[in-house]
């Protein structure tokens, strides 16, 4: 288990960066992973005010 402090109760401000634009196979991808994620309870919805954007880097044979 890890402890996380909260970057709120440090004052600090929440950073959110729009997404980038991503390619529909991209899109794609990215919805089949984090529904994986998601059944295997490895993520869970989320309403916080900071965010991070996704980039996808592709492998030697085309796949993500």
């Amino acid at each position: 288990v890890v402890d996380l402090i909260s970057r709120e109760q440090q004052g600090a401000a929440p950073i959110a960066r729009a997404p980038y634009r991503l390619a529909r196979s991209e899109m794609k991808e990215l919805s089949l992973q984090l529904q994986e994620l998601l059944e295997k309870g490895f993520i869970r919805l989320s309403s916080s005010p900071w965010g991070a954007p996704v980039l996808f880097v592709k492998k030697k044979d085309g796949s993500f």
